[in-house]
């Protein structure tokens, strides 16, 4: 990669980062949720079947770890915990729709700069910005799939 193009990229997600992650963080402390409750919040909203082992593995932690981040959202009336009707040792996860409604309000927070970025853009800009993207999220897709990189 080049020089130039390297510090850019770099730039920009560092950028991304600082403001995607301290909306994400302000609205956590704002709610008082953790970091982790709110990212296991919308896993769940984006996964219809997600059970303990998926979580577990998403966040690369135990399933202890994370029976016991789940018990508190039950608790608090965020995630409702059923058996699995095929296996009663999995347990089925769901969002209330309190859960529901506090991984939305999430997301939008997490997303809100980049909204607010999108509308100070010409439409010209906008265009260009897109095409540089999508360029760069399929050649990231590449980079996901080692198959298609061996027919490259």
């Amino acid at each position: 990669m080049s020089p130039p193009l390297e510090k850019t990229i770099k730039d920009w997600m560092n950028l991304n980062m600082r403001n995607s992650l301290g909306n994400f963080m302000r609205f956590a402390r704002e709610k008082n949720y953790s970091l982790p409750q709110l990212s296991a919040l919308i896993h769940l909203s984006q996964n219809e079947e997600c059970n303990i082992s998926g979580l577990g593995t998403e966040f690369g932690v135990t399933n202890a770890a994370v029976s016991q981040l789940l018990e508190k959202m039950v608790q608090q009336g965020l995630v409702h915990r059923s058996e699995d009707p095929q296996d009663r040792r999995n347990k089925v996860l769901v969002l209330t729709e309190e859960g529901n409604k506090i991984a939305n309000e999430g997301m939008i927070e997490r997303h809100k700069w980049l909204s607010d970025l999108i509308n100070i853009l010409t439409e010209e800009e906008k265009d260009h910005v897109d095409s540089a993207l999508r360029l760069l999220i399929d050649k990231a897709a590449l980079l996901d799939d080692p198959k298609s990189q061996s027919e490259s």
